[in-house]
């Protein structure tokens, strides 16, 4: 039986995660809520595994749309190997994946093809950067008491003090 990673790792899993769903959103992907029902679901899905073992950590993979998808399920239930929704959704699912991951390694994470050899089509995350992101609040976007930074007194509706 899988052993469970620690408090402190499961953690710093967690906090990658976000950081990743955080850099996601910013760069315009849809990034799928945690928990919500596949059947509503599509675009980025970030998962936390929380097993001691080599394919553990977090993931990162793409859901098409639940219609391409269920072009993709019946085409193979019914060993359709021509049906094109099946070539389509594999250039799709690689594009993805290789957006995904130019952005996070543009962002500062490590990022790696998946080493669960039950999970095609998803890259691992092993680590995240530290500090700010890229889209963080700038000290002169910071509005203190009705002013903003650095704009010789006007107030946040534009008028003069």
């Amino acid at each position: 039986m899988l052993e469970k990673v620690g408090a402190e790792v499961l953690a710093e899993r967690e906090r990658i995660a976000a950081r990743v769903r955080d850099e996601l959103v910013a760069a315009g992907l849809p990034v799928m809520a945690p928990g919500l029902s596949p059947v509503l679901s599509q675009g980025v899905a970030v998962n936390v595994d929380p097993f001691d073992d080599d394919a553990g950590g977090v993931s990162v993979s793409w859901r098409s749309s639940p219609r391409l998808e269920n072009c993709v399920l019946r085409a193979a239930r019914h060993s359709l190997l021509d049906d094109p929704a099946l070539a389509h959704q594999q250039v799709v699912l690689e594009a993805m994946l290789a957006a995904i991951t130019a952005i996070l390694t543009s962002a500062g994470f490590t990022v790696r093809d998946s080493r669960n050899d039950y999970a095609p089509f998803t890259v691992d995350v092993p680590a995240g950067p530290g500090g700010s992101p890229s889209w963080a609040l700038r000290a002169e976007e910071v509005t203190v008491l009705g002013r903003s930074a650095g704009t010789g007194g006007a107030s946040t509706d534009g008028s003069q003090s």
